[in-house]
């Protein structure tokens, strides 16, 4: 064959492979805010990969919008609340966990989270009626013939839509309160020596103390017994009676044939894993693109200073105005130029080195060259985007996962974490002095940065590769460990210690009572003799 017949034939082999890839359909159940950022990544790679998209959501969900035209169809039910009801619920409890909190007694907190907790687990099961009252939207779906269906857990009852549809199912999350979830329905090993329990008021690293290892223990047992109490009151009644036979919500959220961790082990400390748990972290990370032209000047103008990126997230939309113009006073104290993603009233202190943006280009601006220092709230999103870039960071955290990711990058040697209820204008100062010009903390996280793009595939196509591998196999129940099919008293081998202790005890006993046998024949004979004698 004449070399451009073969070259022809290489390209029709290859043209005939491109149009033979594997394509399905999957269901997105996802959750909101930065878990649907994530979420979004993975869709349109799917979609890039020939997939087709429908995401299943409600009418009352705050940050997915709902837009036709795009590149994925949605399905949108309605349920008994509004948008802005969720929106105060929300509100509500972020104002709590971030100003309130730290100034009431453990009881008075207990009581305040436990009532919010309630208004949430409320909220959330109005959604699951909702779904499951809708036979109509249930037999559409059923009429598609999914091939799996992606679920966030943070946003209840995509398990139970799995299980109702007979789909494989994957979730996609950071942890759960706690890693509850992971432990007890996963059956992921925790060994409480080393692997530290997430808490919001205590943090600890892998490396703890006899004291501190007494305390996780402790926290991991309060943890159990919360969250069995809450799904045995809250939910398993509920699922048992969607499915039609007994059943408990972790039962039903261990089914799930792969769990997509959102973190790797330039975040995580080492620890043990299952082969259905597989870590995907900074699935959402990209190279710089340009910024705007207004912002690209104001950079510019740093000089050799460069610039700090400030953000608290999309959540925090607000501050109090005292915490605002401290904040502000702060900033205005160093020689960078800083941006800062703020929406409220502009401080008075505000500073000519400092600018406010409703919406900064976050990534961007990280993989900016003039970039110094990211002073950030902890949402893992953000964390990320700084350790792909190499940006040493000022943690500022404030509720859910933020404390546990910070002590992460502390731990590190990659941020300063500061208190935001007791910080002052100068602890900040100290902070960002501390992150820009002791070089450690830039070492450290360029060694982290190094770590997290020295991968096999990067973590969108991990992400992507365990979603298609999951469609192939219409599951991956082989992964599953058999912890899933055993007791928890099983699961810790407690039959198998007691038959020991029993086997040992009854040695024991008969030892003892031969002994004492003996001993008894030997004093009656020594007695005999004497009496002859």
């Amino acid at each position: 064959m004449d070399p451009p017949r073969n070259l022809l034939s290489v390209l029709l082999l290859q043209l005939f492979l491109t149009h033979s890839t594997f394509s399905g359909k999957v269901l997105i159940w996802p959750g909101e805010y930065s878990h649907w950022l994530n979420m979004k990544c993975i869709m349109e790679k799917l979609v890039d990969s020939g997939h087709t998209i429908t995401v299943l959501t409600h009418s009352g969900a705050q940050s997915i919008t709902y837009n036709q035209t795009s590149r994925y169809h949605f399905e949108v039910f309605p349920v008994p609340f509004t948008k802005q009801m969720a929106k105060e619920l929300l509100d509500k409890m972020l104002r709590y966990w971030t100003y309130d909190l730290p100034h009431d007694s453990f009881i008075q907190a207990s009581l305040k989270i436990k009532a919010m907790m309630e208004k949430l687990t409320d909220q959330q099961q109005q959604i699951c009626r909702a779904l499951f009252r809708d036979k109509e939207l249930l037999h559409k779906l059923r009429q598609s013939k999914y091939d799996v269906l992606l679920s966030d857990p943070m946003t209840f009852c995509g398990d139970l839509l799995a299980e109702t549809l007979g789909l494989p199912f994957i979730y996609t999350l950071r942890f759960s309160f706690g890693n509850t979830m992971e432990r007890m329905c996963g059956q992921i090993p925790a060994p409480a020596s080393y692997v530290p329990s997430v808490a919001t008021l205590i943090q600890y690293t892998d490396n703890i103390s006899f004291m501190e290892r007494l305390g996780n223990w402790i926290l991991y047992l309060i943890h159990d017994l919360l969250f069995y109490v809450w799904t045995f009151s809250k939910w398993d009644t509920y699922y048992s009676e969607i499915i039609g036979k007994p059943t408990t919500f972790c039962e039903t959220m261990g089914k799930a044939d792969i769990w997509l961790i959102r973190t790797y082990w330039d975040f995580e400390y080492p620890r043990p894993f299952l082969p259905n748990f597989q870590f995907v972290g900074g699935l959402h990370c990209k190279p710089a693109k340009p910024l705007p032209e207004a912002m690209e000047e104001f950079v510019q103008r740093s000089g050799d200073d460069g610039i700090v990126v400030f953000s608290l997230g999309s959540m925090i939309k607000n501050l109090t105005s005292e915490k605002a113009n401290m904040i502000a006073s702060a900033l205005g104290q160093i020689k960078q130029k800083v941006l800062w993603r703020y929406s409220g009233k502009k401080p008075e202190t505000l500073a000519p080195n400092t600018r406010v943006y409703d919406w900064i280009p976050q990534n961007d601006l990280l993989g900016h060259p003039k970039t110094k220092a990211f002073i950030t709230h902890g949402g893992t999103n953000g964390i990320y985007e700084a350790i792909y870039h190499g940006i040493p960071m000022v943690g500022i955290p404030m509720f859910g996962d933020q404390p546990d990711n910070m002590v992460h990058m502390k731990s590190k040697g990659a941020a300063v974490v500061l208190d935001f209820n007791k910080m002052e204008s100068k602890d900040l100062v100290e902070a960002l002095n501390t992150v820009l010009y002791d070089k450690s903390y830039k070492e450290n996280i360029m060694k982290l940065s190094r770590i997290h793009h020295d991968q096999p595939m990067s973590p969108l196509d991990t992400a992507v590769f365990w979603i298609e591998f999951v469609m192939r196999h219409k599951g991956a129940k082989h992964l599953r460990v058999q912890a899933h099919n055993l007791t928890w008293y099983q699961y810790h081998s407690l039959d198998v210690i007691a038959v020991l202790l029993a086997c040992v005890a009854a040695v024991t006993f008969i030892f003892i009572k031969t002994c004492s046998f003996c001993f008894r024949k030997c004093c009656k004979r020594s007695k005999t003799k004497s009496k002859k004698e």
